[in-house]
């Protein structure tokens, strides 16, 4: 009689263990699912953390892009109070254009060093023609009074640089080589380049000189073209995701 609750003991197990064997296959892949969620959920938090970052960096250059402008604005309206009050003290004393002359020169130097330090576009051609205008002045070639326009016009076409998106050509030195690249101007935040050998880069800050350095891989470099196709199809306005390489006191 015994041998029946045996018998059926022994079924039981059989057909416990059975689907437990079956089930092994079905826990494992579970874990490993479990795994590659974790996985994911880890490598999500990395790009929110990455986004997070970058955009943290586009605040930070749209925050100096402004304050770049109003220091541009800043210094061409003391430029023009300086220069009302030249006019009326010249006015005053009945003199000439002449006592014009050291608050011209001032704001030369002004300019001129502002140029000298900011971003690496066209700057030798913009301190000649500042100093080109410094030597007028100085010679008598040119009147105080029409000096005084021209410098003018000289800080109204800086303000107008600092929002200018376009693309230019302009000779640089890239890898131990002079050469005429294409440059692609974004304001007075950043200034990108292509080589005529369609290599890409950016002018960066290095030990307090400008200096215009090649992109490090294939996605910066796939980045900066797409800038310049888009500056080229008249795009000027838009969201573009564009490589900020190593500077001075900078971020990548």
């Amino acid at each position: 009689m015994n041998r029946i609750p045996l018998l059926l003991v022994g079924m039981l197990a059989g057909a416990l263990v059975a689907p437990l064997r079956a089930a092994e296959p079905l826990a494992e892949r579970l874990i490993a699912l479990r795994g590659e969620v974790e996985q994911l959920n880890s490598e999500l938090e990395l790009t929110r953390e990455e986004q997070r970052t970058t955009l943290a960096g586009l605040n930070a250059q749209k925050a100096e892009l402004k304050a770049s402008v109003d220091r541009q604005q800043l210094a061409a309206r003391d430029a023009q109070t300086k220069l009302d009050e030249a006019y009326a003290e010249a006015a005053e004393q009945g003199t000439s254009g002449d006592a014009l002359q050291p608050v011209l020169l001032e704001a030369i130097d002004q300019l001129d060093a502002r140029i000298a330090a900011g971003l690496p576009f066209k700057v030798d051609e913009r301190r000649g023609e500042l100093q080109s205008l410094r030597t007028d002045i100085l010679s008598g070639v040119l009147p105080g009074a029409r000096a005084a326009n021209r410098l003018w016009a000289f800080y109204e076409d800086e303000i107008r640089l600092t929002r200018e998106n376009g693309l230019h050509n302009q000779t640089i030195d890239v890898a131990d080589e002079r050469v005429l690249a294409e440059v692609a101007k974004v304001g007075a935040m950043a200034l990108y380049f292509r080589t005529p050998d369609g290599r890409y880069g950016q002018a960066v800050q290095r030990g307090g000189k400008w200096v215009f350095e090649l992109a490090a891989g294939d996605d910066q470099r796939r980045a900066i073209a797409g800038l310049f196709d888009a500056y080229r199809k008249q795009i000027r306005q838009g969201f573009f995701t564009l490589p900020v390489l190593a500077a001075e006191g900078g971020a990548r």
